[in-house]
Protein backbone atom coordinates (compact mmCIF):
# COMPACT_ATOMS: atom_id res chain seq x y z
CA UNK A 1 0.00 0.00 0.00
CA UNK A 2 1.59 3.29 -1.06
CA UNK A 3 1.32 6.45 1.03
CA UNK A 4 -1.47 7.98 -1.05
CA UNK A 5 -3.55 4.85 -0.55
CA UNK A 6 -2.70 4.64 3.15
CA UNK A 7 -3.54 8.26 3.97
CA UNK A 8 -6.58 8.21 1.72
CA UNK A 9 -7.93 5.11 3.43
CA UNK A 10 -7.16 6.55 6.88
CA UNK A 11 -9.07 9.75 6.09
CA UNK A 12 -11.97 7.69 4.72
CA UNK A 13 -12.19 5.43 7.78
CA UNK A 14 -11.25 2.31 5.85
CA UNK A 15 -9.09 -0.50 7.20
CA UNK A 16 -5.36 0.31 7.23
CA UNK A 17 -2.42 -1.88 8.25
CA UNK A 18 -1.11 0.82 10.60
CA UNK A 19 -1.74 4.48 11.46
CA UNK A 20 -0.77 7.07 8.87
CA UNK A 21 1.66 9.81 9.92
CA UNK A 22 2.24 13.26 8.40
CA UNK A 23 3.88 15.94 10.59
CA UNK A 24 3.39 19.57 9.60
CA UNK A 25 6.96 20.15 8.42
CA UNK A 26 7.34 23.63 6.97
CA UNK A 27 10.27 25.83 8.03
CA UNK A 28 11.79 22.72 9.57
CA UNK A 29 12.52 21.57 6.02
CA UNK A 30 14.62 24.69 5.40
CA UNK A 31 16.66 24.16 8.56
CA UNK A 32 17.19 20.51 7.70
CA UNK A 33 18.52 21.43 4.24
CA UNK A 34 20.70 24.24 5.57
CA UNK A 35 18.78 26.95 3.70
CA UNK A 36 17.71 30.36 4.96
CA UNK A 37 14.01 31.08 5.37
CA UNK A 38 14.46 33.89 2.86
CA UNK A 39 15.60 31.47 0.15
CA UNK A 40 13.03 28.86 1.19
CA UNK A 41 10.29 31.47 0.92
CA UNK A 42 11.31 33.24 -2.27
CA UNK A 43 12.77 30.51 -4.50
CA UNK A 44 10.52 27.72 -5.77
CA UNK A 45 13.41 25.37 -6.51
CA UNK A 46 14.84 25.81 -3.01
CA UNK A 47 11.46 25.32 -1.34
CA UNK A 48 10.78 22.16 -3.32
CA UNK A 49 14.28 20.79 -2.72
CA UNK A 50 13.96 21.36 1.04
CA UNK A 51 10.66 19.45 1.16
CA UNK A 52 12.07 16.62 -0.94
CA UNK A 53 15.16 16.33 1.28
CA UNK A 54 12.93 16.12 4.36
CA UNK A 55 10.88 13.41 2.66
CA UNK A 56 14.02 11.43 1.76
CA UNK A 57 15.33 11.58 5.31
CA UNK A 58 12.14 10.71 7.21
CA UNK A 59 9.72 9.06 4.73
CA UNK A 60 6.46 10.27 6.32
CA UNK A 61 3.20 9.17 4.77
CA UNK A 62 2.22 12.75 3.94
CA UNK A 63 4.31 15.81 3.12
CA UNK A 64 3.27 19.46 3.08
CA UNK A 65 3.77 22.48 0.86
CA UNK A 66 3.58 25.72 2.83
CA UNK A 67 5.69 28.85 3.21
CA UNK A 68 4.10 31.18 5.78
CA UNK A 69 0.74 32.74 6.65
CA UNK A 70 1.08 35.75 4.32
CA UNK A 71 0.88 34.19 0.87
CA UNK A 72 -2.74 35.16 0.23
CA UNK A 73 -2.46 38.54 1.94
CA UNK A 74 0.52 39.42 -0.24
CA UNK A 75 -1.40 38.34 -3.33
CA UNK A 76 -4.15 40.76 -2.31
CA UNK A 77 -1.62 43.58 -2.05
CA UNK A 78 -0.43 43.56 1.58
CA UNK A 79 3.14 44.72 2.19
CA UNK A 80 5.41 42.04 3.66
CA UNK A 81 9.05 41.79 4.71
CA UNK A 82 11.54 39.56 6.52
CA UNK A 83 12.43 40.66 10.06
CA UNK A 84 15.63 38.62 9.61
CA UNK A 85 17.26 36.12 7.28
CA UNK A 86 15.84 33.21 9.25
CA UNK A 87 12.58 34.71 10.44
CA UNK A 88 9.28 34.16 8.63
CA UNK A 89 7.88 36.73 6.25
CA UNK A 90 5.32 39.00 7.92
CA UNK A 91 3.19 42.05 7.31
CA UNK A 92 4.63 45.56 7.63
CA UNK A 93 3.33 49.10 7.48
CA UNK A 94 -0.26 50.22 7.44
CA UNK A 95 -3.03 47.65 6.93
CA UNK A 96 -4.17 47.16 3.35
CA UNK A 97 -7.82 47.64 4.33
CA UNK A 98 -8.92 50.64 6.38
CA UNK A 99 -12.27 51.55 4.83
CA UNK A 100 -14.95 49.88 2.69
CA UNK A 101 -13.65 51.62 -0.43
CA UNK A 102 -10.32 49.80 0.01
CA UNK A 103 -12.07 46.47 -0.55
CA UNK A 104 -13.27 47.57 -3.97
CA UNK A 105 -9.71 48.37 -5.02
CA UNK A 106 -8.58 44.75 -4.60
CA UNK A 107 -8.45 43.15 -8.02
CA UNK A 108 -10.01 39.75 -8.79
CA UNK A 109 -7.67 36.87 -7.90
CA UNK A 110 -5.30 35.53 -10.55
CA UNK A 111 -3.04 32.70 -9.27
CA UNK A 112 -0.89 32.93 -12.39
CA UNK A 113 0.36 36.43 -11.63
CA UNK A 114 -0.20 37.77 -8.13
CA UNK A 115 2.30 37.83 -5.30
CA UNK A 116 3.98 34.51 -4.56
CA UNK A 117 1.16 32.42 -5.94
CA UNK A 118 3.12 31.54 -9.13
CA UNK A 119 6.16 30.63 -7.02
CA UNK A 120 4.13 28.36 -4.74
CA UNK A 121 2.44 26.64 -7.68
CA UNK A 122 5.84 26.09 -9.29
CA UNK A 123 7.08 24.53 -6.03
CA UNK A 124 4.00 22.30 -5.87
CA UNK A 125 4.60 21.02 -9.39
CA UNK A 126 8.29 20.40 -8.62
CA UNK A 127 7.46 18.43 -5.48
CA UNK A 128 4.82 16.36 -7.25
CA UNK A 129 7.28 15.56 -10.04
CA UNK A 130 9.89 14.62 -7.43
CA UNK A 131 7.71 12.22 -5.46
CA UNK A 132 5.62 10.80 -8.28
CA UNK A 133 1.90 10.03 -8.19
CA UNK A 134 1.86 7.52 -5.31
CA UNK A 135 2.75 9.76 -2.34
CA UNK A 136 0.32 11.97 -0.43
CA UNK A 137 0.94 15.70 -0.80
CA UNK A 138 -0.92 18.39 1.15
CA UNK A 139 -1.18 21.89 -0.29
CA UNK A 140 -1.69 24.61 2.31
CA UNK A 141 -3.84 27.37 0.80
CA UNK A 142 -2.81 29.59 3.69
CA UNK A 143 -5.76 31.27 5.39
CA UNK A 144 -9.53 30.91 5.54
CA UNK A 145 -11.41 34.19 4.98
CA UNK A 146 -11.57 35.48 8.55
CA UNK A 147 -7.87 34.86 9.19
CA UNK A 148 -7.04 36.49 5.87
CA UNK A 149 -9.22 39.47 6.76
CA UNK A 150 -7.26 39.87 10.00
CA UNK A 151 -4.02 39.87 8.01
CA UNK A 152 -5.07 42.58 5.54
CA UNK A 153 -7.08 44.74 7.95
CA UNK A 154 -5.39 44.07 11.29
CA UNK A 155 -6.66 41.82 14.03
CA UNK A 156 -7.76 44.62 16.36
CA UNK A 157 -9.54 46.52 13.58
CA UNK A 158 -11.44 43.41 12.50
CA UNK A 159 -12.48 42.56 16.04
CA UNK A 160 -13.84 46.07 16.55
CA UNK A 161 -15.54 46.08 13.15
CA UNK A 162 -17.36 42.83 13.90
CA UNK A 163 -19.35 44.84 16.44
CA UNK A 164 -19.26 48.29 14.82
CA UNK A 165 -19.40 47.65 11.06
CA UNK A 166 -20.41 44.08 10.34
CA UNK A 167 -21.45 44.82 6.71
CA UNK A 168 -17.87 45.93 5.97
CA UNK A 169 -16.48 42.78 7.59
CA UNK A 170 -18.77 40.60 5.51
CA UNK A 171 -17.82 42.46 2.32
CA UNK A 172 -14.15 41.87 3.11
CA UNK A 173 -14.81 38.21 3.91
CA UNK A 174 -16.45 37.80 0.50
CA UNK A 175 -13.35 39.14 -1.24
CA UNK A 176 -11.07 37.05 0.98
CA UNK A 177 -13.14 33.95 0.16
CA UNK A 178 -12.54 34.50 -3.54
CA UNK A 179 -8.78 34.63 -2.94
CA UNK A 180 -8.79 31.56 -0.72
CA UNK A 181 -10.79 29.56 -3.26
CA UNK A 182 -8.62 30.67 -6.17
CA UNK A 183 -5.40 29.63 -4.44
CA UNK A 184 -6.81 26.37 -3.11
CA UNK A 185 -8.10 25.32 -6.53
CA UNK A 186 -4.82 26.26 -8.18
CA UNK A 187 -2.89 24.11 -5.69
CA UNK A 188 -5.24 21.24 -6.47
CA UNK A 189 -4.61 21.65 -10.18
CA UNK A 190 -0.84 21.71 -9.52
CA UNK A 191 -0.84 18.32 -7.81
CA UNK A 192 -2.12 18.43 -4.22
CA UNK A 193 -3.98 15.45 -2.75
CA UNK A 194 -5.53 17.45 0.10
CA UNK A 195 -6.00 21.18 0.66
CA UNK A 196 -5.56 22.80 4.05
CA UNK A 197 -6.04 26.27 5.51
CA UNK A 198 -5.81 28.00 8.87
CA UNK A 199 -8.56 29.75 10.80
CA UNK A 200 -7.02 30.34 14.23
CA UNK A 201 -7.96 34.04 14.84
CA UNK A 202 -11.60 33.03 14.54
CA UNK A 203 -11.35 31.26 17.90
CA UNK A 204 -11.06 34.68 19.57
CA UNK A 205 -14.67 35.48 18.64
CA UNK A 206 -16.28 32.73 20.68
CA UNK A 207 -18.92 30.25 19.53
CA UNK A 208 -21.80 32.66 18.82
CA UNK A 209 -19.89 35.07 16.56
CA UNK A 210 -17.94 32.22 15.02
CA UNK A 211 -21.23 30.61 14.03
CA UNK A 212 -22.80 33.83 12.74
CA UNK A 213 -19.85 35.60 11.10
CA UNK A 214 -17.10 33.11 10.29
CA UNK A 215 -18.70 29.73 9.66
CA UNK A 216 -20.80 30.73 6.62
CA UNK A 217 -17.67 31.82 4.75
CA UNK A 218 -15.78 28.68 5.72
CA UNK A 219 -18.70 26.63 4.46
CA UNK A 220 -18.70 28.61 1.21
CA UNK A 221 -14.95 28.21 0.67
CA UNK A 222 -14.94 24.50 1.40
CA UNK A 223 -17.93 23.80 -0.82
CA UNK A 224 -16.43 25.78 -3.72
CA UNK A 225 -13.01 24.14 -3.47
CA UNK A 226 -14.45 20.65 -3.21
CA UNK A 227 -16.79 21.24 -6.11
CA UNK A 228 -13.92 22.43 -8.29
CA UNK A 229 -11.19 19.96 -7.28
CA UNK A 230 -12.91 16.91 -5.80
CA UNK A 231 -10.21 16.88 -3.12
CA UNK A 232 -10.58 16.59 0.66
CA UNK A 233 -10.32 19.92 2.49
CA UNK A 234 -8.93 20.47 5.98
CA UNK A 235 -9.58 23.18 8.59
CA UNK A 236 -6.75 24.06 11.00
CA UNK A 237 -7.50 25.67 14.37
CA UNK A 238 -4.81 26.48 16.94
CA UNK A 239 -5.54 26.70 20.65
CA UNK A 240 -8.30 25.00 22.58
CA UNK A 241 -10.91 24.58 19.86
CA UNK A 242 -13.33 22.60 22.06
CA UNK A 243 -15.97 25.39 22.29
CA UNK A 244 -16.05 25.61 18.49
CA UNK A 245 -15.89 21.93 17.57
CA UNK A 246 -19.61 21.37 17.10
CA UNK A 247 -19.75 24.30 14.68
CA UNK A 248 -16.50 23.35 12.93
CA UNK A 249 -18.06 19.97 12.24
CA UNK A 250 -20.71 21.84 10.21
CA UNK A 251 -18.13 23.56 8.01
CA UNK A 252 -18.02 20.76 5.45
CA UNK A 253 -14.35 20.13 6.15
CA UNK A 254 -13.30 16.52 5.66
CA UNK A 255 -10.45 16.93 8.16
CA UNK A 256 -9.96 19.00 11.31
CA UNK A 257 -6.38 19.84 12.33
CA UNK A 258 -6.30 20.35 16.10
CA UNK A 259 -3.37 21.19 18.32
CA UNK A 260 -2.41 19.85 21.73
CA UNK A 261 -4.64 22.28 23.63
CA UNK A 262 -7.73 20.44 22.41
CA UNK A 263 -8.43 17.27 24.37
CA UNK A 264 -8.93 14.55 21.79
CA UNK A 265 -11.30 12.64 24.05
CA UNK A 266 -13.62 15.64 23.99
CA UNK A 267 -13.10 16.02 20.25
CA UNK A 268 -14.03 12.40 19.63
CA UNK A 269 -17.24 12.85 21.63
CA UNK A 270 -18.24 16.01 19.78
CA UNK A 271 -17.13 15.47 16.19
CA UNK A 272 -19.10 13.01 14.01
CA UNK A 273 -17.11 10.03 12.83
CA UNK A 274 -17.32 11.01 9.18
CA UNK A 275 -14.86 13.86 9.94
CA UNK A 276 -11.17 12.97 10.21
CA UNK A 277 -8.57 14.33 12.65
CA UNK A 278 -5.00 15.39 11.88
CA UNK A 279 -2.84 15.94 14.97
CA UNK A 280 -2.24 16.59 17.73
CA UNK A 281 1.17 16.18 19.40
CA UNK A 282 2.68 19.23 21.09
CA UNK A 283 5.30 20.55 18.62
CA UNK A 284 7.29 22.31 21.33
CA UNK A 285 7.04 20.55 24.70
CA UNK A 286 7.02 17.04 23.21
CA UNK A 287 8.53 17.08 19.73
CA UNK A 288 11.11 19.84 20.14
CA UNK A 289 11.96 19.61 23.85
CA UNK A 290 11.04 16.06 24.84
CA UNK A 291 13.02 12.83 24.51
CA UNK A 292 12.35 10.18 21.86
CA UNK A 293 10.58 8.16 24.54
CA UNK A 294 8.35 11.15 25.34
CA UNK A 295 7.46 11.31 21.67
CA UNK A 296 6.64 7.60 21.51
CA UNK A 297 4.43 7.86 24.59
CA UNK A 298 2.53 10.87 23.21
CA UNK A 299 2.13 9.28 19.79
CA UNK A 300 0.81 6.03 21.23
CA UNK A 301 -1.54 7.92 23.54
CA UNK A 302 -3.03 9.75 20.55
CA UNK A 303 -3.43 6.54 18.55
CA UNK A 304 -4.96 4.67 21.46
CA UNK A 305 -7.32 7.55 22.25
CA UNK A 306 -8.63 7.34 18.70
CA UNK A 307 -8.94 3.56 18.90
CA UNK A 308 -10.74 3.66 22.25
CA UNK A 309 -13.22 6.20 20.91
CA UNK A 310 -13.84 4.11 17.80
CA UNK A 311 -12.74 7.05 15.66
CA UNK A 312 -10.96 5.44 12.70
CA UNK A 313 -10.35 8.56 10.60
CA UNK A 314 -7.11 10.15 11.72
CA UNK A 315 -3.53 10.92 10.76
CA UNK A 316 -0.85 11.15 13.46
CA UNK A 317 0.92 14.50 13.31
CA UNK A 318 2.25 17.47 15.17
CA UNK A 319 -0.59 19.70 16.31
CA UNK A 320 0.94 22.65 14.47
CA UNK A 321 4.06 23.27 12.38
CA UNK A 322 7.25 21.67 13.64
CA UNK A 323 9.68 23.94 15.47
CA UNK A 324 12.87 24.44 13.47
CA UNK A 325 14.94 23.09 16.37
CA UNK A 326 13.08 19.76 16.56
CA UNK A 327 15.71 17.01 17.02
CA UNK A 328 15.89 14.57 14.15
CA UNK A 329 15.73 11.62 16.54
CA UNK A 330 12.38 12.87 17.85
CA UNK A 331 10.91 13.10 14.39
CA UNK A 332 12.22 9.63 13.58
CA UNK A 333 10.58 8.41 16.81
CA UNK A 334 7.23 9.92 15.78
CA UNK A 335 7.25 8.42 12.31
CA UNK A 336 8.63 5.06 13.44
CA UNK A 337 5.93 4.79 16.11
CA UNK A 338 3.24 4.92 13.43
CA UNK A 339 5.07 2.63 11.05
CA UNK A 340 5.79 0.00 13.72
CA UNK A 341 2.60 0.39 15.73
CA UNK A 342 0.72 -2.57 17.07
CA UNK A 343 -1.96 -2.88 19.72
CA UNK A 344 -1.06 -2.17 23.37
CA UNK A 345 0.69 -5.07 25.09
CA UNK A 346 2.13 -6.56 21.93
CA UNK A 347 5.40 -4.61 21.97
CA UNK A 348 7.55 -2.46 24.20
CA UNK A 349 6.97 1.27 24.53
CA UNK A 350 10.32 2.18 22.99
CA UNK A 351 11.42 4.00 19.87
CA UNK A 352 12.90 1.87 17.13
CA UNK A 353 16.72 1.86 17.14
CA UNK A 354 18.34 3.87 14.37
CA UNK A 355 21.81 3.55 12.92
Amino acid sequence: MNSKELVGRALSGLAVPRPAVGPLAVHYCARLAGKSLRDYTLKAAVLADCVLRYREMFHPDAIWLSADTWVNAQAMGAHVAFPGENQPLGGIGEPLIKAPADIDRISPPDPSSQGRWPLMLDAMRRIRAGIGPEEFLVGCFDQYPFSLACAVMGLERVMLAVNDDLPMVRALLERCADYTVAYGCALGDAGADMLSGGASPAALLGPKLYREVVLPFEQQVIARIKASTGLPVSLHMCGNATPLLADMAQSGADVLELDQRTDMRDACRIIPRHVAFWGNLDPVAVLAQGSPLDVVRAAKEFIETMRAAGHRRFVLSSGCTLAMETPEENLHALIDTAKNYSAPGSNELMPSPRP
